[in-house]
C-alpha cells in the first residue's frame, strides 16, 4: 500500500488574507478608539473650569470682587488665584478672560504641544460667573451642544 504524503501548513495566499483581513479591522478600530480616547480626555478641561470657578467664587467671597490673574497665592490687593494655569493632566491650558467686580470668564483651550490639541470639534471651553458653558471647535465656532 502506497501512502501520499501531504504537506500541512498555512500557504501564501491563506496568510495573506489574514493579514488583509487584519489590517482592515485595524484601519477601522484605531481611529474610532482614538476619537473615544479624545472625548474622554475632555473630562480634564470640565474639571480644571468647574475648579476654577469654585476658587473664583471664594475669592469674590473674600475679597468682594473677582480675581483677574491665577497665581501661587490668593492676594485681594494683586487680584491673584491659588492655583495653576494648566489642567490636571497638563493636557489644557487654563487662563481667566476676563473679571471685574461682577462678573469673570474663565477657559480652559487645549494645550498647542498636548494630545488633545487634535480634538477640533472641542478645542476650548468656556464657563462664567453665572455657570454658563460654552465651547467652541478649532475654528471658533460655537460647539457647546457637543461638547459640554
Amino acid at each position: 500500500m502506497k501512502f501520499i504524503s501531504r504537506q500541512r501548513g498555512v500557504t501564501l495566499i491563506e496568510l495573506i488574507v489574514v493579514m488583509i483581513i487584519v489590517g482592515i479591522l485595524a484601519a477601522v478600530a484605531v481611529p474610532t478608539y482614538r476619537q473615544y480616547v479624545i472625548r474622554s480626555q475632555r473630562s480634564d478641561a470640565k474639571d480644571a473650569l468647574l475648579a476654577l470657578a469654585t476658587q473664583q467664587e471664594k475669592f469674590y467671597l473674600q475679597c468682594n470682587t473677582y480675581a483677574t490673574d491665577i497665581a501661587g497665592a490668593p492676594d485681594c490687593v494683586a487680584g491673584d488665584l491659588q492655583g495653576t494655569d494648566t489642567s490636571k493632566n497638563a493636557w489644557y491650558d487654563l487662563a481667566i478672560d476676563a473679571a471685574d467686580a461682577t462678573s469673570y470668564t474663565v477657559s480652559a483651550a487645549a494645550a498647542a504641544a498636548g494630545n488633545q490639541y487634535q480634538d477640533e470639534a472641542c478645542r476650548t471651553f468656556r464657563i462664567d460667573e453665572r455657570g454658563i458653558r460654552t465651547a467652541d471647535n478649532a475654528g471658533g465656532a460655537d460647539n457647546t451642544a457637543d461638547c459640554w
